[in-house]
């Protein structure tokens, strides 16, 4: 969803009832085909559809690069445990090992003294049943 429909000022997207200005891939598609096809300026172009030049050319490239679908917004945040490393899950899986009574928590603890990290013991709970999904799917 476009979280600003509301600076698209160009006349289709208000006079045309398949032209959302809601849907955020359509309004930078459109906008960079104006530019391209009708050979609107991009100054102009970009300013009519509500965004800055960088971000029409950040569109036209992302459009270049991965067709429609690089014109979907990435989702916010990390890409997966930056802080339990392979390193981290194998101390953890180790431990647990070792001591099967040993609760999340006390793995918490125990990441923290080795490895200066804070982390949640649900992330290690997770961490750990993917290790142990991935290992019994690599002894099938």
């Amino acid at each position: 969803m476009n979280p600003r429909p509301e600076v698209v000022r160009d006349e289709q997207f208000s006079s045309c009832e398949f032209l959302d200005a809601r849907d955020l891939v359509q309004v930078k598609y459109e906008m960079v085909r104006r530019a391209r096809v009708d050979g609107e300026p991009v100054s102009r172009v970009a300013e009519t559809f509500g965004f800055s030049r960088p971000s029409f050319y950040a569109a036209a490239s992302a459009l270049d690069d991965g067709g429609l679908a690089g014109l979907v917004p990435a989702r916010p945040g990390p890409r997966g445990a930056h802080k339990l490393t392979a390193e981290v899950v194998a101390f953890a899986r180790e431990r647990r090992s070792a001591d099967p009574r040993l609760s999340s928590a006390g793995l918490v603890e125990l990441i923290a003294e080795r490895f200066g990290v804070r982390v949640h013991r649900r992330s290690v709970e997770r961490a750990l049943a993917r290790a142990e999904h991935t290992e019994s799917e690599v002894d099938r």
